[in-house]
């Protein structure tokens, strides 16, 4: 576990000057001198066995990961992914593959960083031309929408 107490020497070096110092609370000592850290509450004790007990229980529940050849662009990559995940992986691995390879019968000469960094901004580009395409599609039903409940609201008015 962690020190509850820091060196007042190493607290005052200019490489630490940068670290929060603990906030004084009532059960702590007011009257210390004010270039010594002061020990840890019981409660924040407390606190930190009960995180821990929580973080240990989070990481139990982690999905086992299992190591993924992948080949993008004939490099073989080693990727750690969830179990539960590999055919969603595959699957990217499959379109980014592809996507790449089309990149590379315009450009033979390019080397695969530069592949790949062309791959990443073209993805990119289809990502925001979509997600664009969807906001304006929203805009429309949501104009749509108004558009009928004034004319229902005409038709009713006028019965």
């Amino acid at each position: 576990m962690t020190n509850d107490r820091t060196d007042t020497k190493s607290a005052q070096t200019p490489s630490n000057t940068s670290q929060a110092q603990p906030k004084k609370t009532s059960e702590q000592n007011t009257n210390a001198p004010a270039n010594q850290t002061q020990t840890a509450t019981p409660n924040l004790v407390a606190e930190r066995k009960t995180s821990d007990v929580s973080k240990k229980a989070t990481e139990d529940q982690k999905p086992q990961m299992k190591k993924v050849d992948i080949v993008i662009a004939g490099v073989t990559y080693q990727i750690y992914c969830p179990i539960n995940e590999e055919e969603e992986l595959r699957s990217a691995v499959y379109y980014i593959n592809n996507f790449v390879l089309d990149i590379k019968q315009e450009a033979p000469n390019l080397p695969q960083e530069n592949l790949l960094v062309l791959c990443c901004l073209n993805l990119y580009e289809k990502i925001h031309s979509q997600n664009k395409t969807d906001a304006d599609h929203r805009h429309k039903t949501e104009q749509s929408v108004a558009l009928l409940n004034k004319i229902m609201q005409d038709a009713q008015s006028i019965l």
